[in-house]
């Protein structure tokens, strides 16, 4: 087991496969040109593996496969299945949807056992102005297909935004009910690439368990949370929400997440600024013993507490400039697997 100097373990890994996205959701990644990750740089599925394999013998315990949006690293569910042989106890990812119908079947057959789909709206014109593009049929479509897939678990992720989709919370739990799955409501973050972010627009964990108990009566806390990002609700009806308080409530003494960005660079946090150059590393020739030992010394480093420390931030605004990310596209979040 790997400690950070807060005492935290390692157990979970966001393997980020690609910067790309299919949708521009106006919290992500609103502007309309990006500087991408250069292909060749891209680390291999191989490499990804490697990477898994030398962290699962130090204690890693879940891979959550992010983008960007995800589906769209071409071959995908051959990666899915190198990790499947790799050990980790856990095999997840997420995605916006849009092509999941399509790679649903092949991503269960080569052992994906999670799945975690972003829907923050069920109305087309919602839709289409959070995301800048018209694709909710294919998303929706998609979460009906895969109901009856046999993942171990289905969750919605849903980013509310204050006079955008902060009306519809009653809806989407219902909807989310309908399909078997468990949603998770998120505090609009003030991360690299939400250059349109403003407290205002964050609606809190208070608000939104005030907007659940007006339409189903109570919402009665659960416990056991472990290091898990949500808070977990009980329903009046038995359904079970979730809310990810990372703006009013941050999660940070709990945290045991490890980002790996596409292009290689190993992250301790989502407000990270710079991170170790895995890919460097991998390519020099250096040996897994090697390899292990400056994870294992990059991890016991940590002290990262990145959402506690924004909320001691008078005057808080966008976290990065849209300067320093045309700069350095590492800092955007749809690049560090958000």
């Amino acid at each position: 087991m790997l400690l950070d100097r807060r005492g935290r373990a390692l157990a979970t890994l966001r393997l980020s496969v690609t910067d790309r996205c299919n949708l521009r959701c106006t919290y992500c990644m609103p502007e309309a040109h990006y500087t991408w990750l250069e292909k060749p740089h891209l680390l291999s599925f191989e490499e990804l593996t490697r990477v898994v394999r030398l962290l699962r013998v130090q204690g890693l315990e879940k891979v959550r496969i992010t983008g960007g949006e995800p589906l769209l690293r071409q071959e995908l569910p051959k990666l899915v299945g190198m990790l499947a042989q790799s050990g980790v106890p856990q095999l997840a990812l997420t995605s916006n949807g849009v092509l999941l119908e399509k790679q649903a079947e092949a991503l269960r057959a080569a052992g994906l056992q999670r799945l975690t789909v972003s829907l923050d709206t069920l109305r087309p014109e919602v839709f289409s102005r959070l995301a800048q593009r018209s694709e909710i049929a294919s998303v929706l479509s998609s979460l009906r297909f895969v109901r009856g897939l046999g993942f171990q678990e289905l969750k919605l992720d849903t980013v509310v935004v204050r006079g955008v989709n902060d009306g519809e919370l009653v809806d989407l739990v219902r909807f989310a009910g309908e399909i078997g799955a468990e949603i998770r409501f998120i505090e609009y973050m003030d991360v690299g690439g939400a250059t349109r972010w403003e407290p205002g627009l964050v609606v809190s964990q208070a608000e939104i368990l005030e907007k659940l108990r007006a339409g189903y009566g109570s919402a009665q806390p659960l416990a056991g949370r472990g290091s898990a990002p949500a808070e977990r609700f009980r329903l009046s009806n038995g359904q079970v929400v979730g809310v990810v308080a990372s703006v009013t409530r941050p999660f940070c003494a709990d945290c045991d997440r490890l980002r790996l960005t596409a292009d290689g660079q190993l992250l301790l946090c989502l407000y990270a600024r710079t991170g170790l150059d895995l890919r460097q590393l991998l390519r020099s020739g250096a040996g897994d013993d090697e390899v292990s030992g400056r994870i294992a010394e990059f991890w016991m480093s940590r002290q990262d507490q990145g959402a506690v420390d924004r909320t001691r931030v008078r005057r808080r605004s966008g976290y990065v400039s849209l300067k320093e990310l045309r700069a350095d596209p590492r800092l955007e979040m749809h690049t560090r697997g958000g």
